[in-house]
């Protein structure tokens, strides 16, 4: 519950903020949690990045004061961090559909993002199989794709990305497994976000192993850190729910918080284990 109120606290901070200069650093501070780990939770259980959200709220917020007809379109924008009329009538365009001029018209439908808050909700006491691991650094061999995702959206998708691998290469990835997490996983690393909203990570489909890679591979070192190892039993529905347990459920009433470190799925059959890179508090 401490968690949850950091982190409407720092909702809070931004609302306050909106027409200055939002330091994400100070953010994270009001939030009582290291930046990487705001920005991440944020992004998981919102579906959009930090920054796309306080991109939505400052455009909402303009709309709204040009409905005054004595405010200046120059001032407005100006207000909201933007650095010319130009820059600002193409993020309001592109957000609203219409000019800020247009918007200015009294009967003008424009978008309104509203203000957001986390809370807790309790839905059943349905139990979470976990441990927690230390583990040595390790490496991961395989396949890498550059991602990109924008309002929620992958490019290129899961689905892409893994029709794009040959039967062969997933049964050689199968074969250098040789350490845990076993079987061929699907890591996430090197997640960040750019001021536009846009977020981008690396996707790694491979094997935890020793093996030394080939020339085709990609590699992934992968340091020691601390790990939550949540263990699913189910379809990939299930996987994905029970990942967002461990964000909204777990982690708010835990000890620990994110670490600046990979994610990591790894599945076999119908058992699953979701790896989270994790730090004390």
């Amino acid at each position: 519950m401490d968690m949850l109120k950091g982190m409407n606290a720092a909702l809070q901070y931004i609302e306050e903020n909106l027409s200055d200069n939002i330091d994400l650093k100070e953010v994270a501070k009001v939030a009582c949690c290291s930046e990487y780990h705001f920005k991440r939770l944020f992004s998981l259980l919102s579906g959009i990045t930090l920054t796309e959200y306080i991109r939505r709220r400052r455009l909402t917020s303009a709309a709204y004061e040009l409905k005054d007809s004595s405010v200046k379109v120059i001032d407005v924008a100006l207000k909201y961090g933007y650095q010319s009329p130009d820059a600002f009538t193409r993020a309001f365009q592109n957000y609203h559909g219409v000019t800020p001029s247009t918007a200015r018209h009294t009967e003008q439908s424009v978008k309104a993002y509203p203000r957001m808050t986390f809370q807790l909700t309790i839905q059943g006491g349905t139990e979470m199989k976990y441990r927690i691991v230390k583990k040595e650094a390790f490496k991961v061999v395989g396949v890498k794709y550059e991602v990109e995702m924008v309002n929620g959206l992958l490019t290129p998708d899961y689905e892409q990305m893994m029709s794009a691998i040959s039967d062969e290469k997933m049964k050689e990835l199968q074969f250098n497994s040789t350490r845990e997490p076993r079987g061929v996983i699907h890591v996430t690393a090197n997640y960040s976000e750019n001021t536009e909203g846009k977020a981008t990570f690396d996707q790694f489909i491979g094997a935890a192993t020793n093996q030394t890679p080939s020339d085709h591979d990609s590699t992934l070192e992968v340091p020691a850190l601390t790990w939550g190892v949540f263990e699913v039993e189910g379809n990939w529905e299930e996987v994905e729910n029970h990942w967002q347990r461990i964000y909204s459920e777990w982690l708010p009433s835990s000890s620990y918080e994110l670490a600046n470190g990979p994610e990591i799925l790894a599945s076999e059959d119908e058992k699953s284990e979701i790896w989270i890179s994790i730090k004390e508090k």
